[in-house]
């Protein structure tokens, strides 16, 4: 009995020796982070409140850049000085919207897979 104890003893060592070292190598690392991303995603996809939050924030965002872009477009010929600074300002935010939009969107399309909303659009134009 006191043998089995030792043989048991020894294989539950090298099973921690050789968890800790495939937990420190590169590999292991790299191993447990694609299985936790791969989760990670599967409970993004299901999990309806991020869908939710992604998609909120996709439509305030283009909500945000349309308003912008038609200030722009209503002001940029104007012959008022201020009017055309508002029209600049107003390109500058949208800009910055559709940047941070399209990143976002970058970062966040795993959500969908494929199947965008009809409301949410892949890509905003940048204004030139």
């Amino acid at each position: 009995m006191n043998s089995l104890f030792k043989g048991t003893g020894i294989v539950v060592l090298v099973i921690m020796a050789l968890l800790l070292i495939l937990y420190i190598t590169p590999f292991g690392r790299g191993a447990i982070n694609t299985y936790f991303f791969q989760v990670q995603k599967v409970d993004d996809v299901t999990n309806y409140k991020t869908v939710k939050e992604v998609e909120d924030t996709c439509r305030a965002m283009i909500s945000s850049y349309e308003t912008d872009k038609l200030t722009y477009e209503q002001y940029k010929d104007s012959s008022n000085e201020e009017k055309q600074s508002w029209a600049e300002q107003a390109k500058m935010r949208a800009n910055k919207t559709a940047n941070s939009y399209n990143n976002y969107i970058l970062k966040n399309s795993f959500v969908w897979k494929d199947n965008v909303p009809d409301d949410i659009k892949i890509e905003l134009q940048i204004i030139e």
